[in-house]
This record gives C-alpha cells, structure tokens and sequence, in this order.
C-alpha cells in the first residue's frame, strides 16, 4: 500500500510540473509569432513606401520623357500655321483686292481661301482692310462667316498694323470658340494695306496630346489656362487675380464677362500634385517646360495619373516584403533544421533562381527594344539638326548675297573712279612715249598698276564675302574685322554722308572666329544704323571696343531716333521688323552667329539712337 503511494504521489508531481510547463511554452510561442507578425507588418509598411516612391521617380522620369513630344507638337502646329499669313501677305490676290475692291474678287479669294484652310487644318483664315473690316474669309458660306465683321478692336490686327506681325490667344468674337490667333501685315508701295489672319483652335493638338494618355495643358505667360486634355480648366488661373489685374487679362484673352477667370483646383503635396478631376480629388505627377520661340511666355505642363500606379507599386511592395521576411524565417528555419529540410530549401532554392532568371531575360529584353528605340530617335534628331545647321547656313548666305546688292552701287561708284584714272594715266602713259619720255610714261603705268591692284582688292573683298562656305575660324583681330565692314560700306557710307567714329583702337583685342562670318554681323549693324540715319542731321556712327571678364565687347552706337519700344521684345524674332520693306532676318541670323562663334548679341540701353553690343570670348590675352 505504502509502495502504491509513493507511484501515485511522484505521478501526481509529474503532473503538476506538466501543467506548469504547457502555459509557458504557449505564451513564449504566443509572444513570438506576435513578434514576428509586428516585424512582418513593418517590413510590408516600409516595403510599400519605398516601393511608392520608385513609383513616383519613375512617373517624374515618363513625364519629363513626354514632354518635348507634347511641347514639339503644338510648337510645330503654331509654326506651320504661322507659314500661312506669311505667304499670303505676299500674294497678288490678296493685294489686289485690298488695293482696290471687287466683288468677283472677293468670291474667288474666298474659295482660295477655303482651299488652304482645309489642307492645312486651320480653323479660319481672313483678310482684314486698313479700317478693321474683313474683306475675305475661308467661312464665307457658314452660318457663322467672319464677312463684313469688323475687329478693330483685337489686338492681333493692331500689333500686325503697327509691328507687321501679331499673336493672341482668345475667344472668338464671332464663334464664341476660343483659339490662337496669328497675323501679318500686308504692305503696300505707301501704306500698310490690311491683314491676314489664321484662326486655329488647336483641337488636333489636344487629340493628340489625348491620345497620349497624359494630362497636358498650355499656360499663357499671364498665368492663364488656354489649351487643355481637361476642358473644365480652360480659362482658368494657376492663382487667384485680382483687380485690375483680372480686368487686363479679360480684355486680352476678351472674353465673354460670365466667364469665369477661377483659380485651377489644384494643390501641391509633396512629390504629388493633387487635382479636383471630375469632381474627385486625384493625385497626379507631373513636370513643366517653356514652350520657347514659337510661343514666347508660354509654358507647358503635362501630368500623369499616379494613384493607380502608386496602388500597384505599393502593394507589389509590400508583397515583396512580407515575402522577403518569410523567405528570412524560411531560411531561418532551414538553418535550424538543414538536414531534416535539406531537400525542401535546395527545390526552394531551384524555383527562386528560375523566377530570377525569367525576370532577368524579361529585363534584358525590354532595355534592347528601348536601346533600339533610342538609337533610332538619335539618329532622327541628329537628321533634324543637321537640316536646321543647313538651313541656317543657306539663310546667312542669303542674308550675305542681299547685304551685297544693297551696296553693289556704292561699289561700283567706287570703281568707277579708279577706272576713270586708269584711262587718264594710260592715255599719258601714251603721250609720253610718243614724245620719248619713257621716264614719265613709266611712272604713270606704275599709278596704272596700282589702281588695278586697288580695284583687284577691292573685288576680292566682295568675292570672298559672298562665299557660300565660310572661311574657317582663325585668330583675328577686331580691328580687321572694322576695317573689312567699312570697306564693304565705304561707297554708301559716303554717299550718305555719315561720319564713322572710332576713338581707339587696340590690336591686342583678339578674337577665334571666321572673318567673313565677324563681318557679315558687323555689316547688318552698321546697315540698320545707316537705315535709321537717313534724313538725320549730323548722322554719326561709333565703333568701340572694349574687354571684359576674358571677353571682347564690340559696340555699334548710333545717334537716330532709336528702336520703338514695342517692337523691343520682338526683336530677335523671325520676321519681326519696324522696316517697310525688310525682312527681319538680319538680327536673327546675326545672332545665331554670334552664338556659334561662342558669344551673344544684345540690344543694350542708350539715351540717344540705338545701341547693339557684341560679346566674343577674347584670345591671346
């Protein structure tokens, strides 16, 4: 009995240390997988915000991708309409109808019109008289036709008028259609005639930018929406106006007065540009750039739906980090257990490295579509580049070839002087022979010879100046390069009695540049001096030069009356000129040169005439 006692008493203490083991062993596995379940729900947390923010990257990267495509298509869709009033301010019949009216005229020029409207793509184009009244219109028989309309009043017509050129976006007086709208100046033997307008509302821009899938839209240079993917943002600010601010942009877009000028509903967060689309909040990512020459003030802005792509990245991420740490504790418990699982980790081990390697060759595959992509779009642009340096050179020729038929008669009074005492000396030169003085006729064919090398210099000059191919760059000095301008210019210098001032002049401000290209800049400056000298008293030009920071500055001052001051900030734009008949390619092409010969030309202020400064890198200091 006694034995029976001690079993079950030893069995009873089992028991009991039994029942005190199974509590601690569940609650020290309880903490554990609470453990492991809060470091899993940080891993997955910290993967999908590292995973989002690639995302982000990664849309800021598309988006600046997209955006020379967008800004290059509605570049290109304003300089080929802009093409449009160009030729027809030059054509016989829209002269002839402004000139002198006709009926028959107008139908035929409407026609005409209509037929270009339609292969181009534009929305309009009409033909206003000096008096603001439009005289033919590609919509002569819609309901809507701009025949007899006056418009005075928009500001195309009156900076085409005063400037030869104009540009406005704005809604449409007639239509109520807002577009773009691109003018130029017809002129007569005596007077502007009238203008030639083209409307286009650039709905073929906003197709295509659609097409695209992003957000894209143009903003003036007054901060004002006027083309967009989103038509609820049209006319709408990117800040609140004010008055009287609210009052001048109005009247220059001269919209309806129940338009709305509303602040766009949209906001910065970060990295994130929160945007109210349809009545919803959605977030976006998104870059801007200028839209540059075509459209100066003009910027582009293109956006990106992120909130899709972030959900996506976010939850591969933390896919990706909850399985990363199960794959640690896997692994842990591999190490633990190797040879009970020794198989499972290796057929583990076998399905990552194929995953790897698919995604690997799926990789490598995408980066030679895009390399193959990218070289073709290289050797596209190169092509592009190698037209614009070829054009650019034919229009500097040009531009040479017409400074040359401007002078050709100062040129040729000038030759005829030395030829005039040519025939003098020889006839001496005779004489004297005749008579036995051969001492006397040798000394008059020696002034025969050096007026025919004087003559042979100055053809040379003129010969190498319209060469085609420049000559290529060398080390000269300014003061040749005054010298070979002055030459060119010496005969209509002279015949229109302007005194050329130089006060100094230093041989060590040299230059790395192709003389005749030095030249040709020179030229058209002291050409539009001598333009705006005509019917001046006193006229006067001065050449200086000066040196600063490593730099040569040339300046050409002249005492006219100066440059109107809103023709200032055009410039340096193509085909913008306060000339009658000029082209206004002289200071584009100037300028261009300047910056290929590693400087810059500028309109710098003056109290009296005009001031250019030319600024080259200087050499040999």
């Amino acid at each position: 009995m006694e034995s029976v006692r001690l079993i079950g008493a030893r069995s009873n203490e089992r028991t009991r240390g039994l029942d005190t083991w199974v509590p601690q062993r569940w609650l020290a596995t309880a903490v554990g997988g609470l453990v492991a379940f809060a470091v899993l729900v940080s891993a997955a947390l910290v993967a999908g915000r590292l995973a989002a923010n690639r995302a982000v990257d990664n849309l800021v990267d598309q988006a600046r991708a997209g955006l020379p495509l967008a800004t290059a298509t509605l570049a290109g869709e304003i300089e080929k309409q802009r093409l449009i009033p160009l030729t027809l301010a030059r054509d016989p019949d829209v002269i002839a109808l402004l000139e002198t009216y006709d009926a028959n005229a107008e139908a035929n020029l409407d026609r005409k019109l209509k037929d270009i409207a339609e292969d181009a793509g534009s929305t309009v184009i009409y033909v206003i008289g000096a008096d603001g009244r439009t005289l033919a219109t590609s919509n002569f028989n819609e309901p809507d036709s701009f025949a007899g309309v006056k418009f005075p009043f928009r500001h195309y017509f009156r900076d085409a008028m005063t400037h030869g050129v104009g540009m406005q976006y704005a809604q449409g007086a007639v239509t109520a259609r807002p577009g773009l709208f691109l003018s130029r100046r017809v002129d007569g033997t005596k007077a502007p005639l009238g203008v030639v307008v083209v409307k286009v509302e650039l709905d073929g821009v906003e197709k295509a930018w659609r097409a695209s899938g992003a957000l894209v839209s143009v903003i003036n240079e007054e901060g004002v929406v006027i083309g967009t993917t989103i038509p609820d943002w049209r006319f709408s600010t990117l800040s609140a106006l004010k008055e009287p601010e609210n009052g001048t942009v109005r009247e220059h877009l001269q919209v309806v007065d129940d338009t709305p000028l509303t602040p766009v509903p949209i906001r910065q967060q970060g990295e994130l540009t929160i945007a109210e689309i349809d009545g919803k909040p959605t977030a976006l990512v998104g870059t801007s750039r200028s839209v540059g020459r075509p459209a100066p003030g003009w910027r582009l802005m293109l956006l990106l739906y992120a909130d899709p792509i972030i959900t996506r990245a976010r939850l591969d991420g933390q896919i990706t980090g909850v399985l990363a740490f199960a794959l640690l504790i896997v692994l842990g418990r591999i190490t633990w257990r190797r040879r009970q699982l020794q198989a499972a980790r290796r057929a583990a081990l076998t399905q990552i490295n194929t995953e790897l390697e698919e995604r690997v060759e799926e990789r490598t595959d995408q980066l030679k579509r895009a390399n193959l992509a990218l070289a073709a779009e290289i050797a596209e642009r190169e092509n592009a580049e190698t037209k614009v340096h070829r054009l650019r050179d034919e229009l500097a020729q040009a531009n040479r070839l017409s400074i040359l038929g401007q002078i050709a008669a100062g040129v040729a009074h000038e030759m005829n002087q030395p030829l005039a005492a040519i025939g003098v000396y020889a006839h001496n030169a005779k004489c004297y022979f005749e008579s036995g003085k051969s001492d006397s006729g040798v000394d008059s064919l020696g002034q025969i010879a050096a007026l025919t090398e004087q003559i042979a210099n100055k053809t040379e000059a003129l010969r190498s100046f319209a060469r085609r191919a420049p000559s290529a760059a060398t080390v000269l000095t300014i003061d040749d390069a005054i010298d070979g301008a002055l030459s060119l210019l010496s005969g209509r210098v002279r015949e229109a009695g302007v005194a050329v001032i130089i006060p100094s002049r230093d041989p060590s401000f040299r230059v790395m540049a192709s003389r005749i290209r030095l030249e040709q800049i020179l030229v058209n400056l002291l050409q539009n001096a001598l333009d705006a000298l005509r019917g001046r008293p006193h006229p006067r030009i001065e050449i200086q030069h000066a040196a600063s920071a490593g730099n040569v500055q040339l300046i050409v001052h002249d005492n006219g009356p100066g440059l109107d001051p809103t023709i200032r900030t055009m410039l340096f734009m193509p085909f913008a000129t306060s000339k009658e008949n000029g082209l206004g390619l002289g200071l584009v092409i100037s300028s261009e040169i300047a910056r290929e010969l590693g400087g810059y030309l500028e309109l710098t202020p003056s109290d009296e005439g005009a001031c250019f400064t030319l600024t080259l890198p200087r050499v040999g200091q």
